[in-house]
């Protein structure tokens, strides 16, 4: 038995640990340039948190082409079938290369929309348009990197995504420090910068897929049923992705409405909600290979067994960065932002979010693992049914007023605690409900 537990946990740390450090490796590049644009001002970073609001959502929103073609990918592997699941990952690249250039050219021509929908100053509103209309050139580098990361984890390879992740965000960082800095462009050095780098990440894993095809002689040019197929999967996913993201926009959209600083600060506290819980997804991205796999190979007991094994390692290292979370909170506003008054609020805000990184971790988990199953329906009507319930939190928070140094640490307080107590809860009551049952657990070649 002893040996059978360890085998197990060797398999999931296999892709895990890498698909750990490249999810990090993102928002901790994230937090550098707003370490880098919050020393330009509380409005510069307030109009990259208005920027970078617009911007995550539209890509929030397409995450599916991640994790729609993992789980194709990944099933079609475990049932033998690698020329199948490249080209099913073929598919998805092209899927994500034509939306992006649709999407990016609606999103250029609607900025100012999207921009006024955001109740800031006038200074904030024009940082955040300069900001986001040059990030839309990015968009189809930034889509294609989501797909061809799918693409890998299906392919249970998690190594090169992480190889790149840190190639192109040291990179990034890198350039936003000559652009914002050396050259003087401010707020619009750290936009090109990322464009650049997402762009140059992108044709990295062109290249390695595109080659794994050849060998293997799958088909390049996209095939109809392909994408079809991959429109399909990734249609319930997209309606699951809608619901997070109107979560997290609705959160910042109160941000703003209580202030300038309370939203920079909230800016900081998302971003580091990025680095540690979405850090916990590591073992999200192995759920969702894994069960791909097995589902496919016909395993339906090996799926039981891993799912349990992420759940109770989910908590343990949710456990761990709330700790260590707790014991850096009073350094950690002092390096993302020279404001003393954000400086003196942050704080006790951090310690909250760090509590919450347990329950984050057992979601984040069984989000996963039901993606992998291809169980979209189920966590499309789900979400609505979260948001419902995370709604009357959210509005309760800005009444919550008390105030340290002219910004209102309650409503700071109440805030994260209606998102990562309030909103996570109800996720987790829903993903544990569904996964006390059978009915997600389809095996074969396809999840219907």
């Amino acid at each position: 038995m002893f040996v059978q537990l360890d085998s197990l946990d060797r398999r999931i740390f296999h892709l895990a640990v890498p698909a750990l450090g490249a999810l990090i490796a993102e928002p901790l590049f994230l937090l550098t340039d707003t370490a880098m644009v919050g020393h330009l001002g509380a409005d510069a970073l307030a109009s990259l948190g208005v920027a970078s609001t617009i911007i995550n959502t539209v890509v929030g929103l397409l995450i599916f082409l991640a994790y729609a073609t993992t789980p194709i990918v990944a099933r079609r592997l475990g049932s033998g079938d690698r020329t199948g699941a490249l080209s099913a990952g073929i598919d998805g690249l092209w899927l994500a290369g034509g939306l992006g250039v649709v999407i990016g050219v609606a999103g250029y021509l609607l900025t100012p929309l999207m921009i006024g929908f955001f109740p800031a100053t006038d200074v904030v509103s024009a940082g955040a348009t300069a900001y986001v209309t040059i990030s839309w050139w990015g968009l189809p580098g930034m889509l294609i990197v989501l797909a061809a990361t799918g693409v890998l984890r299906g392919l249970q390879d998690t190594k090169t995504p992480l190889v790149v992740a840190v190639a192109g965000f040291g990179a990034n960082a890198g350039l936003n420090a000559v652009l914002i800095y050396g050259l003087g462009l401010g707020l619009e050095g750290s936009a090109w910068g990322t464009v650049i780098a997402q762009w140059g990440m992108a044709l990295a894993f062109l290249l390695l897929i595109l080659g794994q095809a050849r060998i293997s002689r799958a088909r390049l040019l996209p095939g109809r049923l392909g994408l079809a197929a991959a429109a399909r999967s990734g249609s319930w996913l997209l309606l699951r992705t809608v619901s997070l993201r109107v979560a997290l926009v609705a959160t910042v959209l109160v941000a703003t409405a209580m202030g300038t600083k309370e939203l920079a600060a909230w800016h900081i506290v998302f971003m580091l909600f990025s680095l540690l819980a979405l850090a916990l997804d590591g073992l999200s991205i192995a759920g969702q290979a894994l069960t791909g796999y097995d589902l496919g190979a016909g395993n339906h007991a090996t799926v039981r067994l891993v799912t349990n094994r992420l759940i109770r390692w989910g908590f343990l290292a949710g456990g761990a960065l709330a700790a260590v979370t707790g014991l850096l909170s009073p350094v950690i506003p002092l390096v993302m932002t020279s404001d003393a008054s954000l400086r003196s609020t942050l704080w006790p805000v951090i310690v909250l979010l760090g509590l919450t990184l347990p329950l984050s971790a057992f979601v984040f988990v069984l989000d996963g693992v039901l993606i992998g199953a291809g169980d979209g329906k189920y966590l499309a009507i789900t979400g609505l049914l979260n948001v419902a319930m995370y709604a009357p939190m959210l509005w309760l928070a800005p009444l919550v007023v008390f105030g340290r140094d002219g910004v209102n640490l309650g409503g700071l307080l109440a805030l994260e605690a209606a998102f990562g107590i309030g909103y996570i809860g109800a996720r987790a009551l829903t993903l544990g409900m569904r996964y006390r049952g059978e009915a997600w657990l389809v095996v074969g070649k396809t999840p219907s």
